[in-house]
């Protein structure tokens, strides 16, 4: 019987897609990666971890700004390519380590810069990643999250995340500004900054990335052409599918 835990259904997802995701520009720039380079600074003697690293932007970004940095993801193949790209960059300073936020198991208050962007919405359990990541961080160790996040309202909240389930069955859940905080705070990180952004994503990368399959395509532009005006108005749909969303940047300190 293949594997059909929600870790597989993510390496699978994300496996195949590694290159991709080194190359989409939604992931290698944004106001937000601008954002945490300048809160983080120069640190040459600061130890860094990026979770959830993904195609590997905020581990590439830190290396430059840190003495060492981990990049760490549950799919083998996307630290391939991070591993790959941080040679062709000269990073030296970046090692790659294996899997999922909730099983993260440095030795306690190993970092002193721990950060995550556009993971923890695939992650089994948010508040159990969090709290890894609170235990590997030292006190007074700036932590950097950064996510797409829900509306908060609920008619805006279920069109977001039915567009994202059937784009990825990986996905998990887009939370609001307020959940962040309150899982922040329950994992004993305290909230220092927050920014919010718009980011638009172009409907013909968005799904290419994932490989969504055509009958889930077709249900996400059909759900699009039905949507109501507030939904339209809010994700701004486009003609072409293309629509965006709102990310959320929180800086916090470890308590």
């Amino acid at each position: 019987m293949s594997d059909t835990s929600h870790e597989a259904i993510v390496e699978g997802q994300f496996g195949p897609a590694a290159r991709s995701y080194l190359e989409s520009p939604v992931h290698a720039g944004g106001e937000d990666l601008e954002l945490m380079a300048r809160l983080v600074g120069e640190r040459p003697d600061a130890a860094a971890i990026d979770v959830g690293c993904g195609g590997g932007h905020v581990a590439f970004r830190l290396a430059g700004l840190v003495g060492r940095v981990v990049a760490y993801d549950l799919s083998a193949e996307m630290l391939g390519v991070v591993a790959e790209e941080a040679r062709r960059r000269g990073l030296a300073n970046l090692t790659t380590e294996q899997g999922t936020a909730e099983s993260l198991s440095p030795p306690p208050a190993s970092f002193d810069v721990a950060a995550t962007r556009y993971s923890a919405h695939h992650w089994r359990d948010l508040g159990a990643g969090l709290a890894r990541m609170r235990r590997a961080a030292k006190r007074g160790a700036l932590a950097v999250f950064m996510d797409a996040v829900s509306p908060g309202s609920p008619l805006l909240d279920t069109w977001l995340q039915s567009f994202e389930l059937l784009r990825d069955p990986s996905h998990v859940r887009d939370y609001s500004q307020i959940e962040w905080r309150t899982a922040l705070i329950a994992a004993g990180f305290l909230p220092r900054q927050e920014a919010a952004f718009r980011v638009r994503l172009d409907f013909a990368s968005w799904i290419k990335r994932m490989n969504t399959p055509p009958a889930h395509v077709e249900a996400i532009r059909s759900l699009q052409r039905r949507a109501g005006p507030e939904a339209r108005r809010h994700f701004a749909i486009e003609e072409d599918g293309s629509f965006s969303i709102d990310s959320l940047l929180i800086a916090a300190e470890a308590a």
